[in-house]
């Protein structure tokens, strides 16, 4: 795991944050695809890492194939899990993919075990940056998202992206920070900019290989900061 200098705080379940010690060091996670066909989510646990980020859907088409045996595997090793989904904002509104996504995996409970949700907000691997979508209306698809996910599971789902996606896609829009936790990508040996509305991150996406599989994710703070995080107190 590599190490680095976090800040301060970390994203708690609420809208504000909660003061930690400081840390050199996060506590290890990943997260996975049905890329990863077969993990050893035991060896993962062995090895220090302590949740995992699984996805679940992309746009309305598609239910990840290796889901279900990944959620299962990473609930049998004792990891804390959540799903994801992969947004395409240019193929239906944020409260159509909200609920596909709920409806397939994405749900969150106050079990101390899962995470919320998370959406995935990168660049289109097929077409426009952006989805050929303004700043402005962006925005209102990253809300419609999230406050579908919030009506329906109690909080606001985390949000993935870089700081230069936000930036070019939001127009670095500053009204998420209080109430959807940051993952952000960012693959470097310490953080160099996060977008604008948060100050810190929640988890950070380090690198883009994990020895487990997957991607590597530090969460920012303890591993009872984490647990805390799970239960939405």
């Amino acid at each position: 795991m590599k190490t680095t200098l976090f800040s301060l705080l970390i994203a708690a379940g609420t809208a504000h944050a909660t003061p930690l010690e400081p840390r050199a060091s996060g506590v290890q996670g990943f997260d996975i695809s049905s890329y990863q066909g077969s993990v050893d989510f035991s060896a993962a646990y062995a090895a220090g890492a302590r949740f995992v980020i699984i996805k679940a859907t992309e746009g309305t088409t598609y239910i990840d194939s290796s889901f279900s045996s990944h959620y299962t595997g990473a609930t049998n090793a004792g990891l804390i899990r959540g799903g994801y989904h992969f947004a395409h904002p240019d193929s239906s509104s944020g409260a159509t993919q909200a609920n596909y996504f709920l409806a397939h995996g994405g749900g969150w409970s106050a079990d101390g075990r899962t995470l919320p949700g998370m959406v995935d907000l990168e660049y289109n691997p097929s077409g426009s940056t952006c989805y050929g979508l303004s700043t402005t209306a962006m925005v209102s698809w990253i809300k419609d998202f999230g406050e579908t996910y919030q009506s329906s599971t109690g909080r606001y789902p985390m949000i993935y992206t870089t700081a230069d996606w936000w930036n070019t896609c939001t127009g670095d829009s500053t009204a998420f920070g209080d109430d959807y936790p940051l993952v952000l990508a960012q693959y470097s040996s310490s953080i160099s900019s996060v977008p604008s509305g948060w100050p810190y991150q929640s988890i950070w996406q380090n690198a883009d290989s994990y020895t487990y599989g997957g991607d590597s994710d530090l969460w920012n703070g303890s591993e009872g900061s984490l647990q805390t995080f799970a239960t939405g107190s």
